[in-house]
């Protein structure tokens, strides 16, 4: 009999890997998505025929606890939330409801109706904040630097709360950047793809950016979903960070990927102090021995072929927007 699993922020770059990856290892995947006028699935348009959608949303317990009734997952991986960094310090109070609280709700709807799932919960480096030490590790302390981060701290602790207290199987990925082709526009390592793109096809002249000296560990966001799911196999649910143990800077990034189209990045972008965040998080940097010593994970795509992978995949996405604007 298939595994069953329900994928939280299903729609999002995680949920549309982690669902590919389920669906090939033979699980039935239902997604828990938010109702709203316009229904945008574009990164999963070519999985929605293969799962199942529920409606959701991690601010309302009675439709948590009735999507969970509707499943009846084996395993829930919550990677809903408001993750972007930038809008956390302008709605503090709605990222601080869904992305910390909202974890709380979902698992108190879990402890409710199917107490013997396994539970993902997606923690994420930005907890690390000013760090305490390098490279940081599962016991590395936080210091969160943004209401973004305070939010994701609330609800690692949460979930290591009601593992001890109620007995559930639940586990946090403290996942350091990752990324893919898949990335929303507003992140920065996809803003400045795109924009590569757009300024070798002519679209655009220059890329404005904010702090570009903050050093990130980031990798492929399809080599970490297999993390997500190696967690819950376990016996015994535990907490692992996931990178790629490297870091690398904004500008970095910038560098490999305007080579990528033979141009030289510093004749292009320009720093704007709009762009610079109220508390900066300059270096995080991950040790995820844990998890390549316990589960036998580590990741695959190196940083310039993560960055390479990227631009082409812009590249044709917007070769394919010129014939539109041309009037062809």
């Amino acid at each position: 009999m298939a595994r069953k699993a329900l994928i939280t922020g299903i729609t999002g770059q995680d949920g549309s890997y982690l669902t590919e990856l389920l669906l090939e290892k033979g699980y039935e995947v239902s997604g828990m998505v938010r109702r709203t006028s316009a229904d945008d699935y574009g990164r999963i348009n070519h999985l929605v025929d293969r799962v199942k959608l529920l409606d959701g949303d991690l601010l309302d317990e009675a439709s948590l606890i009735h999507t969970l009734d509707d499943c009846q997952p084996d395993e829930i991986y919550n990677l809903a939330a408001q993750s972007f960094v930038a809008t956390s310090f302008r709605q503090a109070v709605l990222t601080g409801e869904v992305t910390g609280l909202g974890v709380t709700r979902l698992l108190d709807a879990i402890r409710t109706v199917v107490p013997k799932a396994r539970y993902y919960q997606a923690s994420s480096s930005e907890m690390f904040g000013r760090v305490r030490e390098t490279p940081q590790n599962e016991d590395t302390g936080f210091y969160p630097r943004s209401p973004y981060g305070v939010a994701k701290v609330y609800g690692h602790w949460i979930t290591v709360n009601y593992r001890e207290a109620y007995g559930l199987h639940a586990s946090s990925g403290i996942l350091f950047n990752h990324e893919s082709p898949r990335r929303g526009k507003q992140f920065v390592t996809r803003k400045i793809t795109d924009a590569v793109a757009r300024i070798h096809h002519g679209l655009q002249d220059e890329l404005a950016l904010g702090n570009l000296d903050a050093r990130r560990d980031w990798g492929y966001a399809g080599d970490y979903v297999e993390l997500m799911w190696r967690m819950l196999q376990q016996d015994e649910p535990d907490d692992y960070v996931a990178s790629t143990g490297e870091t690398h800077s904004v500008g970095e990034f910038c560098e490999i990927a305007f080579a990528a189209v033979d141009l030289d990045w510093k004749q292009y972008v320009v720093t704007n102090p709009e762009f610079m965040r109220p508390a900066e998080v300059d270096l995080l940097l991950g040790d995820s021995s844990k998890a390549r010593t316990k589960l036998g994970w580590e990741p695959k795509v190196s940083f310039k072929e993560l960055v390479t992978m990227m631009v082409e995949s812009d590249l044709e996405l917007v070769a394919r927007e010129l014939p539109a604007r041309q009037g062809t």
